[in-house]
């Protein structure tokens, strides 16, 4: 039975709905966390204000509400932006949120981006050794990088390893600021939208490091994943007829066999994208990378820092979000790249 482009539009439709009722149950439990987290909310969102200002009494007054009506009030709030402020009130948190998240974006999609290019044939390899010293080594590989903590792979890399390749392990840019325009907030496209071309190479080499920790940490899901589907798919006839037409191993493997193994592997990946980016707390903490992730650090207390309610709660929702948005995209992939699944 053929799929036609209404029916895909049905189906994105249909995950949009169902998308509804997880994203108010997110706002639903971070609302739940501004109540039974601290004993006196408005002294915690407000700690630079002395008791009875105007701003804490306009709080404790909205806290006196009925339980309804505060969380219509936060969801209101939400939806328009509102998110609250630092604790001098210096900087609302959505736009704070708004200027890191892109570079969050750029540290995640370079990591998946590394973990595609390198993870995904080191399964395949492994796959096709099963059993001997390659399949070993491989796994040795991917299990070493999950076994690292996090904080050990990041300052490993940025004491050790950059020095030695000559590679940056801090910022964005050699200069605190670039000569251009900052319009994406990601460094690489407003280097590429600038037409500047050292910039951009700068901005590479200021990606590499934090790129490459996230990846490796987080290289086992696609290599792991690679292998299993390869080991699923290569005793199948289809691939002993490529063989049997004396096909190079190279080509049956990469032509035939991954090309039905990545299914599984591609939604996994996409799955996995959500989950990386609260793997960037840390990681942009050790790098000085300008993203949500140092914000999050920085809104808990990280450092010696004044812990900023208002932030931690909105980081947790927008790491939340981004969860759902990567299932959502992963949901699509599997059906686009595997004709058997109706759009339903």
């Amino acid at each position: 039975m053929g799929r036609s482009l209404s029916d895909f539009v049905v189906f994105i439709a249909k995950r949009l709905v169902q998308l509804v009722p997880v994203l108010l149950g997110i706002t639903i439990l971070t609302f739940f966390f501004t109540h039974v987290s601290v004993v006196n909310p408005c002294s915690a969102w407000y700690p630079h204000q002395p008791v009875g200002s105007p701003v804490t009494a306009h709080c404790e007054a909205m806290f006196h509400q009925p339980i309804q009506n505060q969380y219509w009030q936060y969801l209101t709030n939400l939806l328009h932006g509102n998110w609250g402020a630092s604790n001098t009130g210096a900087y609302p948190v959505y736009t704070s949120i708004a200027n890191g998240l892109p570079a969050t974006i750029e540290l995640v999609l370079a990591a998946l981006f590394l973990m595609i290019v390198i993870g995904i044939p080191l399964g395949v390899i492994a796959a096709a050794s099963s059993g001997r010293w390659a399949d070993h080594f491989v796994r040795i590989f991917y299990l070493t990088g999950w076994a690292t903590p996090t904080y050990l792979g990041a300052v490993v890399a940025a004491i050790f390893v950059g020095p030695y390749f000559g590679l940056p392990s801090h910022g964005e840019y050699s200069a605190l600021l670039p000569p251009f325009p900052q319009r994406t907030h990601m460094s690489i496209v407003d280097a590429l939208l600038a037409g500047n071309l050292p910039w951009t190479v700068d901005a590479i080499r200021h990606l590499v490091l934090p790129a490459a920790v996230l990846a490796f940490i987080n290289m086992g899901i696609a290599t792991r994943m690679t292998r299993s589907s390869m080991l699923e798919v290569l005793p199948l006839d289809f691939v002993k007829s490529a063989r049997m037409k004396g096909l190079s191993e190279f080509w049956v493997l990469y032509k035939h066999a991954l090309r039905n193994a990545l299914i599984t592997t591609t939604t996994v990946l996409g799955v996995t994208a959500g989950g990386l980016l609260a793997g960037t707390v840390v990681i942009e903490e050790v790098f000085g990378w300008p993203g949500i992730g140092s914000y999050a650090y920085t809104a808990i207390g990280g450092g010696g820092a004044v812990p900023n309610f208002d932030g931690a709660i909105a980081v947790v929702a927008v790491f939340a979000v981004g969860v759902v948005v990567a299932n959502l995209i992963a949901d699509v992939l599997y059906g686009l790249l595997d004709p058997r699944v109706g759009w339903s």
